[in-house]
C-alpha cells in the first residue's frame, strides 16, 4: 500500500515537472515571438526612417532645382533688360547725334547763305571803295608832295646859312661831343653804382636769413641797430645742450673764431655733418653772435633751380659777404644738394658751372668771410670741396644724459616759466620734476634734439588747449609717447626708401654692367 502510495506521487510528481515543462515551452514561444514582432517593428521603423529621409531628399533636390530655375530667370531678365537698356541708350545716342548733325548741317547752310549775301555785297561795293581809295591817295600823295617840297626849301635855307657861319659849326659839334661824352658817363657811372648799392646793401637771392642789417634796415630800426651796437658776445653754447666732448671742441672753436675776427686773421671753414635737428645750425647762429660777425643762411637747393642765373647768384652771395665790415658766417645747409662729385653724379651744365663758380670763390681762406657748410651725407661732396674744408665736425644724436639735460632745459623754458607768470593761466600739476625728466629721457631713444624741443611745445600747447589750463602728468606722457610713435614711422619710412634706393642702383649697375659685357 505504502509502495504504491510512493508510485502515485512520483507520477503525480512526474506529472508536475512535464506540465511545469510545457509551461516553460510556452513562455519561451512567447518570448520569441515578442523579440520577433520587436525586431519587425524595428525593421518597419527604420524602413520609415530611410523612406522619409529619401522623401527629404527628394523635396530639397525638387527645391534646389526650382532655386536654380529661378536664379536663371532672373538672370535671363536681367540680361534682357540691360539689353533693353543697352537698345534705348544706343538708340538715344544716335537720335542725338542725328540731331546734332542736323543742327551742323543747318548751321553750315546758315553760314554759307550768310557769306554768300557778304560776297555779293562786297563785290557790289567794291567799285565804289576802289574808286574812294584811288581819290584818298591822290589827295595823299599832292599833300606829302607839297609838305617835302616846303620842308626841303626850309631847310635847304637853314642848312646854307648854318654852313656859311663857321662859329655855329663849331659850337653845335662841341655840344654834341659833350652830349654823348655825358650819357656815356652817366650810364656808366649808374651801372657802377647800381652795382655798388646791391653789393653793399643788397641781400642776395640765395641768402635766406641773415643777421646783417643794410642801410635801409637801420633806417627802418634805429633802437634795434643801436642795440646791436652794444650788445655784448654771449657763451657761443648758451642754451645748446650737446655731449661734454663735443661742447669742448666746439668751445675752442667760437674762441679761436673770435680771436681771429679781432686780429684780422684767415678764418678758417668748417664742415658740420649729422642726422637733423642736432644743432649745426644753431651753433653756427650762436658761433656768429659770439664772434662779433653777422651770420646768412643759404641752402642747397635753393641754387638747383636758378639754373643759368646760378653763377651770376653765386658770385653776388661772395660779393656782398665780401663788402662786410664786421664779416660774415656763411652757413650753407644741405650743401651736398649742389656740391656733388662731377665725375659720378648726373649733374646738368649750369650745376656743373656754379659748383665750379663756388670753387673759384672759396679756393683761398678770406678775411672777410667764414664757409661753414652742414650737411646729412658729407660723402656725397665733391673731392675739391673736402680740399676747401679744415676742420669737420660730427654732430651725433644726443645720448641719454644730454636728452635728461634737453628735456630739463625745455621742460622749464616751455613750462616752468610760463606757469610762474602772475598773468598767465598757464598751471602745472605737482609731480617730481626730476624724476619726470629721468623717465623722458630714458624713452626718448633716438629722437633729436629738434624733436626734443617740439615734444616741449607741444606740452605747453596742451596745456593751453585744458579748459582749466592744467598741464597733467598723463598729457606730458602722452604726448610723450606720441613723439616716440612718430619718430618711429619716419624711421621706418626711412628705411623702406633707402633699401627701394639700394635696389634702384642696384639694379641700375646691374643693367649697366650687362650693357657693357653686351657691347665687348
Amino acid at each position: 500500500m505504502k509502495q504504491e502510495d510512493t508510485k502515485q506521487l512520483d507520477e503525480k510528481k512526474q506529472i508536475k515537472e512535464f506540465e511545469a515543462h510545457v509551461e516553460q515551452m510556452k513562455v519561451d514561444q512567447i518570448r520569441t515571438q515578442g523579440e520577433e514582432k520587436r525586431k519587425t517593428l524595428g525593421q518597419e521603423t527604420k524602413q520609415h526612417q530611410e523612406r522619409a529621409q529619401y522623401q527629404d531628399q527628394l523635396a530639397r533636390r525638387r527645391y534646389e532645382d526650382q532655386l536654380r530655375q529661378q536664379q536663371r530667370q532672373n538672370e535671363e531678365n536681367l540680361r534682357q533688360q540691360e539689353e533693353s537698356v543697352n537698345k534705348q541708350e544706343s538708340m538715344r545716342r544716335k537720335t542725338i547725334e542725328y540731331e546734332a548733325e542736323l543742327r551742323h548741317q543747318n548751321e553750315m547752310k546758315r553760314l554759307e547763305a550768310e557769306l554768300r549775301g557778304k560776297a555779293k555785297i562786297e563785290r557790289e561795293n567794291r567799285d565804289l571803295r576802289n574808286e574812294q581809295i584811288r581819290l584818298k591817295a591822290q589827295e595823299y600823295r599832292e599833300t606829302v608832295l607839297q609838305s617835302i617840297r616846303a620842308a626841303g626849301t626850309v631847310l635847304g635855307d637853314g642848312f646854307k646859312a648854318f654852313i656859311s657861319d663857321w662859329d655855329k659849326v663849331s659850337a653845335t659839334a662841341a655840344g654834341l661831343t659833350l652830349l654823348a661824352l655825358g650819357v656815356y658817363s652817366a650810364k656808366m657811372g649808374t651801372g657802377i653804382g647800381a652795382r655798388y648799392i646791391e653789393a653793399r646793401l643788397g641781400k642776395p637771392s640765395l641768402v635766406r636769413e641773415t643777421s646783417r642789417l643794410s642801410v635801409i634796415e637801420g633806417i627802418k630800426h634805429p633802437i634795434k641797430t643801436t642795440r646791436r651796437l652794444f650788445i655784448k658776445p654771449e657763451d657761443a653754447l648758451k642754451g645748446i645742450v650737446l655731449k661734454p666732448t663735443l661742447e669742448e671742441r666746439l668751445r675752442e672753436i667760437a674762441i679761436a673764431t673770435r680771436n681771429t675776427k679781432n686780429n684780422k686773421g684767415l678764418y678758417r671753414n668748417l664742415l658740420f655733418y649729422g642726422p637733423p635737428g642736432t644743432g649745426k645750425t644753431l651753433f653756427a647762429k650762436s658761433l656768429s653772435m659770439h664772434s662779433g660777425m653777422d651770420y646768412a643762411i643759404m641752402t642747397g637747393g635753393d641754387v638747383a633751380p636758378m639754373g643759368k642765373e646760378g653763377v651770376t647768384a653765386m658770385h653776388k652771395v661772395f660779393d656782398w659777404a665780401s663788402s662786410s665790415r664786421r664779416g660774415v658766417l656763411l652757413f650753407v645747409d644741405e650743401a651736398d644738394a649742389f656740391l656733388r662729385r662731377r665725375s659720378s653724379e648726373v649733374i646738368s651744365e649750369d650745376m656743373r658751372a656754379t659748383l665750379n663758380a663756388f670753387l673759384y670763390r672759396t679756393g683761398e681762406q678770406s678775411k672777410k668771410f667764414m664757409l661753414v657748410l652742414a650737411s646729412n651725407q658729407p660723402e656725397q661732396f665733391d673731392w675739391a670741396i673736402n680740399d676747401r674744408l679744415d676742420e669737420m665736425v660730427e654732430f651725433a644724436l644726443p645720448g641719454v644724459e644730454e636728452r635728461e639735460r634737453m628735456v630739463y632745459h625745455y621742460f622749464e623754458k616751455y613750462i616752468l616759466q610760463p606757469a610762474t607768470q602772475g598773468k598767465s593761466r598757464f598751471k602745472v600739476e605737482k609731480m617730481d620734476y626730476g624724476a619726470k625728466c629721468k623717465e623722458i629721457a630714458g624713452k626718448s631713444e633716438g629722437l633729436s634734439g629738434r624733436e626734443i624741443a617740439k615734444i616741449g611745445v607741444a606740452w605747453q600747447a596742451s596745456g593751453y588747449a585744458s579748459e582749466d589750463g592744467m598741464l597733467t602728468e598723463e598729457m606730458i606722457d602722452a604726448r610723450v609717447d606720441e613723439a616716440v610713435k612718430q619718430h618711429k614711422q619716419k624711421t621706418d619710412w626711412k628705411e623702406s626708401e633707402d633699401l627701394r634706393t639700394n635696389k634702384q642702383s642696384l639694379t641700375h649697375a646691374i643693367s649697366f654692367g650687362l650693357g657693357d659685357k653686351s657691347t665687348k
